[in-house]
């Protein structure tokens, strides 16, 4: 059984963790891996290789950087299936599906390839009298990220080639559940010319996360997970004068009004719902039903019941376990409450065995029906493959069903009406809107990020707001008087002239 270790300063190394964890194969059920937990000395080996090498990284060409980020890239790409196999094994969600996550990383790979253009900056010529202004930004220094076990090769690549093409260093701590596949991310940047220290990987768990937003040679930590841990993590790593961006938890509707085609409706609500298993920050976890659509719940049910639930790697799954026999044990409490608070189960995902799988931690596609904004399965964020429908007399209360809800991360409107969409779309809280589009995940040149408790601080992440996170601005004022011109200066605050 393989010991998973950190990756500091360009090599594996087991540091000084005495600690560990299992890492298991959710789909059997069983331990495949080991994990090192990392201790405050491993974390700070790590901002030590990383302040080191900002050193020189942080002072590399545009060239230099775009010449790494592209071949970086290109390994990527390469290595795609490798990566999302261990992605499959160690989260459990299928191959196809684990494939889509390593293409959008991928995308934020190239979009990132384009730094130069992100990073210019204005000039202003003779804004005064023989005076130029200009301005530029600069890499921060060491950035770390924290990411979450849903997406275990995409977030970490929201966040590490956009700092690292910035200049800065990073320090990634990925999930302790599914880890492996950033090493082998690590040794692709090794192989793509990165100098060693500039990327660096602290496995652990809130150890080794504490170690992070407190230690002083971290400049910015970025995060993405629940939103208690995105609160806590803002707030203490804020407290230690660093800058933060903290992506927490969701509640997704999907509103669908009565002029909508109900047959599309119905196969994109399972597949938002039910791909990955549900374990998605952008999954559709409330069907908001707009007037009479009984019919629709019917086509969701039966459509769910035909969702093919097996192990991640086997070609004709559909949907794979889900992280945890912990996991599973909750999101079956939550089903079974929600039944008891007068909720009617459509379709049950309780009890699933799978043959030859029968240890593995699955939990069928769940549709709930009649379900109201009191109940615990609306209140709470399941992170599983459940569906709660919940009815509204018109699209007015299906919006301040929304915007009563304290997350605002994504949510969606099925509708042929131009002027509905539009009404919704402006009248909603939630930060990524979708009009026909039940997952409105934004492409990589635009950023990802909710509102309300689904957000904490002011950037979002990626696209040109991630470029922002990892700078900071410089202006320049400038005169250049010939050398034999005398100038009286005056003490008045400097005005234009």
């Amino acid at each position: 059984m393989a010991t998973i270790e950190h990756w500091i300063n360009g090599a594996g190394t087991g540091g000084v963790s005495t600690r560990s964890a299992p890492v298991f194969q959710p789909a059997t059920g069983s331990r495949q891996h080991t994990v090192l937990l990392g201790e405050p000395a491993d974390v700070d080996a790590a901002v030590r290789a990383a302040t080191a090498a900002f050193a020189e990284w942080g002072q590399a060409s545009l060239s230099q950087r775009t010449k790494v980020l592209f071949a970086f890239r290109e390994l990527v790409n390469a290595h795609s299936r490798e990566i999302a196999e261990i992605v499959s094994d160690e989260h459990g969600k299928v191959l196809s599906d684990a494939a889509g996550e390593v293409q959008r990383g991928l995308e934020v790979i190239e979009f990132a390839c384009g730094i130069p253009q992100l990073l210019k900056g204005g000039y202003s010529d003779q804004a005064s009298a023989g005076v130029d202004v200009f301005s530029f930004r600069e890499p921060l220094g060491v950035v770390a990220g924290i990411t979450p076990f849903n997406f275990p090769a995409m977030v970490p690549m929201w966040m590490h080639p956009i700092a690292i093409a910035c200049g800065n260093t990073f320090v990634l701590k990925p999930s302790e559940r599914d880890p492996s596949s950033a090493g082998f991310v690590a040794r692709l940047w090794q192989r793509a010319g990165l100098p060693d220290g500039v990327f660096n990987v602290v496995h652990g768990d809130k150890v080794a996360v504490d170690a992070i937003l407190d230690h002083p040679g971290i400049a910015a930590v970025s995060f993405v997970g629940s939103t208690p841990i995105a609160r806590y993590i803002h707030q203490r790593a804020t407290a230690a004068g660093k800058r933060v961006q903290a992506l927490g938890g969701a509640k997704n509707h999907a509103v669908i009004l009565p002029d909508a085609d109900l047959d599309f409706a119905a196969e994109h609500l399972v597949a938002s719902a039910f791909g990955s298993a549900g374990e998605r920050c952008m999954a559709i976890s409330a069907a908001v039903l707009v007037g009479d659509a009984d019919h629709l719940v019917d086509l969701v049910a039966a459509r769910a019941a035909e969702v093919k639930v097996g192990p991640g790697r086997d070609p004709a799954s559909e949907m794979g376990p889900v992280i945890t026999a912990a996991a599973k044990e909750r999101i079956e409490n939550l089903i079974t409450v929600g039944e008891r608070q007068g909720a009617t189960v459509a379709a049950d995902g309780r009890g699933l065995k799978i043959p030859g799988y029968e240890d593995g931690f699955f939990v069928g596609p769940t549709v709930i029906d009649r379900v109201t904004p009191a109940m615990d399965v609306y209140t709470e964020e399941i992170f599983g493959p459940v569906l709660s429908v919940v009815r509204s007399a018109d699209v007015d209360q299906a919006i301040s069903m929304i915007n009563s809800n304290r997350y605002g991360n994504g949510t969606a409107v099925f509708t042929n009406s131009g002027e509905a969409a539009r009404r919704f779309q402006r009248g909603v809280h939630v930060g990524m809107i979708g009009v026909n589009v039940p997952i409105p995940v934004p492409m990589a040149y635009y950023s990802f990020g909710g509102w309300k408790d689904s957000l904490f601080g002011q950037s979002h992440i990626y696209g040109p707001d991630g470029v922002d996170f990892c700078t900071r601005a410089k202006v320049v004022t400038q005169r250049w008087p010939a050398t034999s011109a005398f100038s009286e200066a005056s003490l008045h605050f400097p005005t234009a002239r």
